[in-house]
């Protein structure tokens, strides 16, 4: 299912959902833990978990880009900054048999690069989600993304 994007003066919040059949703590690790973050985001590294440390992320030439913890609650919110366009926050939710992820990106100054970026964490979650469930990441992750992103750009036109 697409995600909820709300058109919020220059820029955009979008909502992100997911109904995972997996313990919050089982979540939670896919986004804490060093050795599970690169099944799904390889360029992703948590360097110091707490409000007011930081991730960082490998821009591929050597150099990396610091993303600034806003928000740390352990197994409940993880927050930080993405540059000077975007905030990213996850919520972890526990709920009978399972828990529901929520990804919240404010984008202050939309790009072409946007709905590349909005298909990119859906494909993300996707890929938690069959690691969670199967061990295994999605079979063709290029193919599911380009199906996504053509959702998502279709999406923020019919915003503009």
């Amino acid at each position: 299912m697409l995600a909820s994007i709300t058109k919020e003066g220059t820029g955009y919040t979008v909502t992100f959902e997911r109904r995972l059949n997996h313990s919050k703590e089982d979540v939670w690790s896919y986004f804490t833990d060093n050795e599970k973050l690169p099944k799904w985001f390889s360029e992703l590294r948590v360097e110091d978990l707490r409000e007011g440390g930081h991730l960082s992320f490998s821009m591929g030439d050597g150099t990396y880009q610091t993303m600034t913890v806003t928000a740390y609650e352990p197994q409940a919110v993880l927050a930080f900054t993405w540059g000077e366009d975007m905030a990213v926050r996850f919520e972890f939710r526990g709920e009978d048999g399972g828990c529901r992820l929520v990804l919240i990106e404010s984008i202050y100054k939309p790009s072409e690069h946007t709905p590349k970026d909005l298909a990119g964490w859906h494909v993300c979650l996707d890929v938690i989600a069959s690691l969670l469930d199967s061990g295994q990441p999605l079979a063709d992750r290029k193919a599911h993304w380009r199906h996504w992103y053509a959702k998502y750009a279709e999406a923020l036109r019919q915003l503009q």
